[in-house]
């Protein structure tokens, strides 16, 4: 590569005062294979430009709660020296969006039967929502069931 396009390249530290993360985090995402670097001459690390867009969306995502296994994924397929345009962004969250629906679906049940659970102050009722939905336990037979089922392989 020539010294002009070397210039252009991004050192570590660039990468992360511009994408406002530690360079750590930079470390990281590279070890995860999200971004990547080539060495120079001298063994430093260089990134391409297109790594800034790559960073956001990996914090974007993961601020989503989505895994870090899934962005990988979704980023596999991308050239690294490209720049994830709308169309990119359209397809990581066609992909994404059903699973952040489940689990708006999830945790809004969940907080409504926790709710309801704390107002009653008690883990232990036959049908708790939280810890016996249906009362499943009680089919099993009487007494402690998860107790029960612990201590039957000691």
């Amino acid at each position: 590569m020539t010294d002009h396009g070397l210039k252009r390249m991004l050192t570590v530290g660039d990468v992360a005062r511009r994408s406002g993360v530690a360079v750590s985090t930079v470390h990281f995402y590279e070890a995860k294979d999200l971004i990547r670097s080539w060495r120079t001459a001298g063994n430093q690390r260089r990134y391409h430009r297109a790594v800034l867009r790559r960073i956001a969306i990996i914090r974007i995502a993961q601020r989503a709660g989505i895994p870090l296994a899934t962005i990988h994924e979704a980023l596999a397929d991308m050239p690294h020296d490209h720049v994830p345009g709308v169309t990119d962004w359209q397809r990581f969250t066609d992909t994404w969006r059903a699973m952040l629906e489940e689990r708006i679906v999830s945790l809004t049940q969940l907080r409504d039967q926790l709710t309801s659970c704390i107002g009653c102050g008690c883990l232990s009722l036959e049908e708790c929502p939280l810890r016996n939905a249906g009362d499943r336990l009680g089919r099993q037979g009487s007494g402690p069931r998860r107790l029960i089922a612990a201590t039957a392989g000691s």
